[in-house]
C-alpha cells in the first residue's frame, strides 16, 4: 500500500484533474436521478393493497384521486370548475353530483344518499381521478395545474397534494440543508484544528465525494426524498473522521521524512487506509443493515449511504492527499495553536478515569428509565402530520374534516359481475361500520334495479373495468389511527364475505400495511445491525467480551436518545424510529473502537489496567470529541431549520445521538474496562501480548 501511496503523492496534479473532471458525469447523474416523494410506494409488491393499486392503474387507467371541497359557489360555477378540471392533462375523470342528476334540481330535493355525499350547507365536494399513481410526476403536475385554477373558495385534499407539498418543501430546503451542515462543520473544524485552510480542503474533498455518490444513484433509477435530504449531511458527518486521520498521519510522517512530502504522504496513505478500513466497515455494516427492511425505503437509504462511505474512503486516500500536497504551503502559513490545550485535556481525562465508579452508578441509575422511555416513545405513521399545518394539503384536509366530517376515502374493488342486489347489501353493511360516512357505487348512485344498459357511459368508464367495479367509502377517521385500522379490517371482512377476490385499497389501507410492515422491520433491522457489528468487533479484537461491552455501551446511548421524546411528550415519525438506531450504532461505535484499540495496545505493552485505561482515554478523548461534535454540527442545523418533520426528527435524533454516544463512550466505556478487565483478558486471544503472557 505504501507504493500505491507514493504513486498517488507523485501524481497529485493528475489525480486532482481527474477528480474535478469526474464532477461533470456526477452532476449529469444527479440531474437524471428521479426523486420519489411518496413513502407508501416503497411498500412490498406482495401486499394486497399494493397489487390493488396496480390493478387500478392497469384496468381503470386511474392511480390516484383528490377530494376537492368548494365553498360558497353557485352550482353553475362549480360545474364550470368541474369542466376545467376535466380538461387538465392527466386528470382522467371528475365525479360530482351532475354525473347522476340535473344541477337545476334544488339541493333539498336531492336524494339523501347523494346529498350527504356531495353537499353540506354551502359546501360541495367533487372527486378528481388522475390517470397515474399518487407520486407520479404526471399526477403532481396535474394537481399543481388545478391549484392554479382555483381561488380561496376551493381546497384540494388527498395524498397527491401531500406528496406535492413535500416535493416543493424539499426542493426549497435541500440546498439550505447542505449550506447549514457545511458552515457548522467548518466552525467545528476551525475550533478543533490547527490550520485555517485545512477545513476548507476537507469540505471540498468531502463535497466532491458526495457529488460522486449522488451522481452514481442514476444506476438505481430513483431515490427517496428522505435519502436525498440525509445522504449529504450523513456522509459529511461520518467521513470527516477519515480526513482527520489522514492529516494526523501525514503530520507524523513529515517528522520522519522532513525533506520529502511525497514520501511522507505515501506512508500516511498506507497507514490511514489500514486504520479507516476497520472503522468504515462497521459504519457500512450499520447502513447495510437497513437493506434488511421489507419496506424498500431502508434498502434505498442503506445502499446509498453504504456507497457513500466507500466513496468517502476512496476519496480520502486519493483526492484528499493530492489536495493537501498541492496546498501544503498555504496550510503551513495559516497554522495556529489549538484551542484545546493538552494539559487541560489530560486533567479532565484523569478526573473521569479516577472517578469511574460514579459513572458506573449513573449508568445503572439511568438504565431503567431509559429503557422504559424507549419502549413507550410514541410513533406516528400519518405522513401529513410531518408537514406544517399551513400547507395547502393540510388546510384542505382540515376543510374536508370541518365541512364533511370526513378524513379519508377507501376504495372497494369488487367483481364486476357480482349480482346487483349483493353489491347493494355489501355496501349497506359497509355503511353501517363505525366511522363510515357514506358509500358511493353505481348501485348507490342509480339504484340496484337499474339494468347495465341504462348506466351512463361516463359512470361506466369511471367505475367499471374489465373484471372489477369500484365503490368509494368515506371515513371520518384519520389515516394511521387505531380507529381507521379497525374500520378497514371490518370493511375488508365484509367485502371478502361477498367476494373472496375483492379488496379494500387507498391511502388509509396502505398506511395500515405500512404500520404492520415497519413494526416488524424495526426489530429485524436492530437485530441485523447489532449482529453485524458484533461479528466485526469480534474479528477485530479476537474477543467474545469486547463486542458485548462495546455494543452495549452504544446501545445504551441509543436507548437514552430514543427515550428523550417520551419524557418530552413528543411522538416520532415512523421512519425516524427505524433508521436512527442503526445509523447511530454504525456511525458512533467507531468512538468506542478507537478507545478500545489504544486500551488493548497499552495492555499488550505491559501496562496494568488502570494505567492502560488512563492512557487510552486521554489519547483518544480529543479525537472522539472532535468526531462527535462534527457529526452533531452536520445534523443539528437541519433539525432546527427543516419544516419536514420526517427529516427534522431524524436529524434531531442523530445530532443528539452523536453527543450522547460521545459522552457515554468518554465516561462509561473506561469504567467498563476497569470493571471487566479480567473478563476481557480471559475471553480475548492475545489481548496481553506474548511477553505479558509469558511473565504471567
Amino acid at each position: 500500500m505504501v507504493k500505491m501511496g507514493k504513486w498517488i503523492a507523485k501524481h497529485k496534479v493528475l489525480i486532482c484533474i481527474l477528480g474535478f473532471l469526474l464532477i461533470i458525469p456526477s452532476v449529469l447523474g444527479i440531474i437524471k436521478t428521479r426523486i420519489n416523494y411518496d413513502l407508501l410506494s416503497y411498500l412490498p409488491d406482495t401486499l394486497e393493497t399494493v397489487s390493488g393499486q396496480d390493478i387500478l392503474v392497469d384496468e381503470f387507467g386511474m392511480g390516484a384521486f383528490s377530494m376537492v371541497v368548494v365553498e360558497d359557489m353557485e352550482m353553475k360555477d362549480v360545474q364550470k370548475l368541474e369542466e376545467q378540471f376535466s380538461e387538465v392533462e392527466h386528470v382522467k375523470d371528475v365525479l360530482w353530483y351532475d354525473d347522476v342528476a340535473d344541477i337545476t334540481l334544488p339541493v333539498e330535493m336531492i336524494p339523501e344518499n347523494l346529498r350527504t355525499s356531495f353537499f353540506n350547507g354551502d359546501a360541495t365536494m367533487m372527486l378528481v381521478l388522475f390517470d397515474n399513481t399518487t407520486s407520479s410526476d404526471d399526477a403532481m403536475e396535474a394537481l399543481t395545474e388545478m391549484r392554479k385554477m382555483v381561488d380561496k373558495q376551493c381546497f384540494i385534499s388527498g395524498m397527491t397534494g401531500i406528496v406535492t407539498d413535500i416535493k416543493n418543501l424539499c426542493m426549497q430546503e435541500l440546498p439550505i440543508y447542505v449550506a447549514i451542515a457545511a458552515v457548522l462543520a467548518l466552525i467545528v473544524l476551525e475550533i478543533t484544528g490547527t490550520s485555517i485552510v485545512v477545513p476548507f480542503i476537507f469540505l471540498l474533498c468531502i463535497g466532491i465525494s458526495i457529488l460522486y455518490n449522488m451522481g452514481s444513484n442514476v444506476f438505481l433509477g430513483e431515490i427517496s426524498y428522505i435519502t436525498e435530504a440525509l445522504v449529504a449531511v450523513l456522509q459529511l458527518g461520518v467521513t470527516m473522521d477519515y480526513s482527520i486521520f489522514l492529516l494526523d498521519s501525514y503530520e507524523e510522517n513529515k517528522k520522519r521524512f522532513p525533506d520529502d512530502n511525497n514520501r511522507a504522504m505515501g506512508h500516511a496513505i498506507a497507514n490511514t487506509f489500514k486504520s479507516i478500513t476497520g472503522s468504515s466497515i462497521t459504519t457500512v455494516a450499520g447502513f447495510a443493515a437497513l437493506c434488511m427492511m421489507t419496506f424498500a425505503l431502508g434498502k434505498n437509504l442503506g445502499i446509498v449511504m453504504s456507497k457513500g462511505v466507500i466513496i468517502g474512503v476512496l476519496c480520502c486516500v486519493t483526492l484528499l492527499p493530492a489536495m493537501i500536497l498541492i496546498f501544503d504551503k498555504p496550510i503551513e502559513k495559516t497554522r495556529h495553536k489549538s484551542l484545546f490545550k493538552t494539559e487541560k485535556v489530560d486533567k479532565v481525562s484523569a478526573f473521569i478515569t479516577k472517578h469511574y465508579k460514579i459513572w458506573l452508578a449513573i449508568f445503572c441509575v439511568m438504565l431503567l428509565p431509559a429503557i422504559y422511555g424507549n419502549n413507550h416513545t410514541g410513533i406516528y405513521y400519518n405522513i401529513a402530520k410531518s408537514l406544517p399545518a399551513d400547507l395547502d394539503s393540510n388546510i384542505a384536509n382540515e376543510k374536508l374534516s370541518e365541512d364533511f366530517d370526513m378524513s379519508v376515502m377507501h376504495i372497494i374493488m369488487m367483481d364486476k359481475n357480482m349480482d346487483g342486489t349483493e353489491k347493494a347489501k355489501m355496501l349497506d353493511e359497509v355503511k353501517n361500520v363505525d366511522g363510515v360516512k357514506w358509500t358511493i357505487g353505481i348501485n348507490t348512485l342509480l339504484g340496484a334495479s337499474v339494468p347495465d344498459s341504462m348506466i351512463p357511459d361516463n359512470l361506466k368508464s369511471m367505475l367499471q373495468g374489465d373484471q372489477y367495479e369500484l365503490a368509494f367509502v368515506s371515513s371520518k377517521y384519520e389515516s394511521a389511527t387505531d380507529e381507521v385500522n379497525a374500520q378497514i379490517a371490518q370493511i375488508s371482512d365484509i367485502v371478502k364475505k361477498y367476494d373472496s377476490n375483492g379488496m379494500v385499497i387507498g391511502e388509509a389501507p396502505l398506511m395500515k400495511d405500512l404500520q404492520d410492515v415497519t413494526d416488524i422491520d424495526l426489530q429485524n433491522v436492530n437485530i441485523a445491525s447489532i449482529a453485524a457489528i458484533f461479528v466485526i468487533i469480534l474479528i477485530i479484537f479476537k474477543s467474545i467480551s469486547l463486542p458485548v461491552i462495546l455494543v452495549a455501551v452504544i446501545e445504551f446511548a441509543i436507548v437514552v436518545n430514543m427515550a428523550i421524546p417520551f419524557y418530552q411528550g413528543i411522538s416520532l415519525p415512523f421512519v425516524a424510529s427505524i433508521v436512527v438506531g442503526t445509523i447511530q450504532l454504525g456511525a458512533t461505535v467507531d468512538y468506542a473502537i478507537l478507545m478500545t484499540s489504544r486500551y488493548q495496545k497499552e495492555r499488550q505493552r505491559g501496562k496494568d489496567k488502570k494505567e492502560a485505561v488512563a492512557i487510552a482515554h486521554k489519547t483518544s478523548m480529543l479525537s472522539i470529541v472532535t468526531s462527535g461534535c462534527s457529526f452533531f454540527a452536520c445534523t443539528f442545523g437541519i433539525s432546527v431549520y427543516s419544516q419536514v418533520d420526517m427529516i427534522g426528527s431524524i436529524c434531531t435524533l442523530l445530532s443528539r445521538g452523536a453527543l450522547i454516544s460521545m459522552i457515554v463512550v468518554i465516561f462509561v466505556l473506561p469504567a467498563m474496562f476497569m470493571l471487566f478487565d479480567k473478563l476481557i483478558v480471559k475471553t480475548s486471544i492475545g489481548f496481553l501480548g506474548k511477553k505479558k503472557k509469558a511473565a504471567n
